[in-house]
């Protein structure tokens, strides 16, 4: 593990605070680039879609594959790829999954048939699996647990939630300008740049005991994500009562159960349930899954929003999620110093509270232009609180515990972020669906969006109130 050293401090003086050496500062420009790629890889596509779609001859029933595709292996191999970064290492795994997303990236710039396509689109996803919890892993053992720990996890989510943001307006500036292909395009050069300065920068990190390979459990755990997640696009496309989508949310339920059971007799265990049973890590992780099923899902609730009651472009839609990414940069570099000067509690807490405020307030959305003189200014400070939350889940899900470990922990918060990016819309989509009843007119979306944006500002207020009832005496307190 990375570390500074200080002079001693008098008796009687504040001690400094830590600061970054030249050497950390690398490592952390290097992981954030490479979180904000894998970020920015989740939305990039979706104004893109229907262009896509037009190019390789996409009928529009099969078109939500592309997003699907990428979802379903990203969230569902996270654990399992996390546990492959133990044994061979993080650098190791971090470093060839990054040369994998540079690869399928070029690969799907050039397909020619939506075949090619949709196997990049799963190799992004493996790659985006294996690399984010790597990733993540390698962050919190370079960085001592304390202030300058809370500042990288601070940039961290401020990066990686912005480069979702990112990713909707660049998709539809790329599209407009030039071509979809350029969506996948960007990634190679991001990538090279990673592989060429990460083997000199960043050490390699594996626990000291190298652990078998739970295979009942990562089998059991990887085919119930997948479960699940593919439940939530069915549901998400066709409702919640189509019997695909209600099978595969049964059948993901009755694996996650038998995982729990497989877990619980394992001699080295893919998930101890002595660490899923650590409050900050159980609650922390329900705090990151609201988070990014809230506000990921509101991009899309936005996007309907403007491009479907107010008549906006994508470009111009896109554009203005701008406002909501530079909430997310504001509030990732202030998390750290309200963490520092208060506790990871009251981050959460006052997080939580100013983005359930800030997304009620767009209730009074109407169906003219001049809203978004509200949008802009909600949507902002709505990231703020977003970020403040992502952070404060971030630091409290992998505080407290062992380097051994912090793959682990890693892993499963990397879980929550990637399942609930993928939850979100798909709820989203099927309570606007539910609402308008088929309608497709300006004021039945307008009708629908206030319903679920309703139902989003509730899920936020919900995250409050396990914040406040469940970690009040556990959340991490500052150093």
């Amino acid at each position: 593990m990375s570390s500074t050293t200080t002079a001693p401090t008098p008796p009687g003086v504040a001690a400094p605070p830590p600061k970054l050496t030249g050497n950390l500062k690398l490592i952390l420009a290097v992981l954030l680039v490479a979180q904000f790629m894998l970020a920015v890889d989740f939305s990039i596509l979706n104004v893109a879609l229907p262009a896509i779609g037009d190019g390789l001859g996409f009928s529009l029933s099969h078109l939500q594959w592309i997003a699907t595709s990428f979802a379903l292996s990203a969230a569902g191999f996270t654990l399992f790829l996390g546990r492959v970064g133990d044994l061979v290492g993080r650098k190791r795994i971090f470093l060839a999954s990054i040369g994998l997303l540079g690869l399928s990236s070029l690969v799907g710039g050039l397909a020619t048939s939506p075949e090619v396509l949709l196997v990049a689109r799963v190799a992004q996803g493996l790659a985006t699996a294996a690399a984010t919890p790597a990733g993540l892993a390698l962050l919190t053992t370079a960085f001592p647990e304390g202030p300058l720990r809370q500042k990288a996890l601070g940039l961290n989510g401020a990066l990686m939630s912005a480069g979702f943001t990112t990713g909707a307006v660049l998709g539809g500036v790329l599209t407009d300008l030039l071509s979809w292909r350029w969506a996948f395009f960007v990634n190679v050069p991001v990538a090279v740049g990673v592989l060429l300065v990460a083997p000199a920068v960043i050490k390699e990190s594996r626990p000291a005991d190298r652990p078998r390979m739970d295979l009942p459990g990562a089998l059991s755990v990887t085919l119930g994500l997948l479960s699940i997640v593919y439940g939530l696009t069915q549901a998400g496309e066709h409702g919640w009562t189509h019997p695909v989508a209600l099978a595969g949310l049964l059948v993901g339920a009755v694996l996650l159960y038998v995982f729990y059971l497989v877990e619980r007799r394992a001699a080295q265990p893919l998930v101890p349930l002595h660490v899923l049973k650590k409050p900050t890590v159980a609650w922390g992780n329900v705090l990151g899954l609201l988070a990014f099923v809230t506000e990921t899902s509101l991009v899309y609730l936005l996007t309907l929003y403007m491009q479907k009651t107010l008549g906006f472009s994508a470009l111009t839609a896109g554009i203005s999620f701008g406002v909501l990414g530079l909430g997310t940069v504001v509030g990732g570099v202030f998390a750290s110093k309200v963490i520092s000067r208060t506790s990871t509690l009251t981050a959460l807490v006052a997080g939580g509270l100013l983005q359930a405020v800030f997304t009620a307030i767009l209730l009074l959305l109407g169906p003219t232009s001049a809203s978004m003189g509200l949008l802009l200014p909600a949507t902002f400070l709505g990231g703020v609180g977003n970020m403040l939350v992502i952070v404060g889940f971030m630091v409290t899900a992998t505080t407290g515990l062992p380097d051994r470990e912090q793959s682990l922990a890693t892993g499963l918060a990397s879980m929550s972020q990637q399942v609930g990016i993928t939850m979100g819309t798909p709820i989203m989509s099927a309570i606007v669906a539910a609402t308008t009843a088929g309608s497709v007119t300006a004021g039945a979306i307008l009708d629908g969006v206030s319903v679920a944006i309703a139902v989003n500002a509730a899920l936020v207020l919900v995250g409050v109130l396990v914040a406040a009832l469940f970690l009040r005496r556990t959340a991490p307190t500052p150093s």
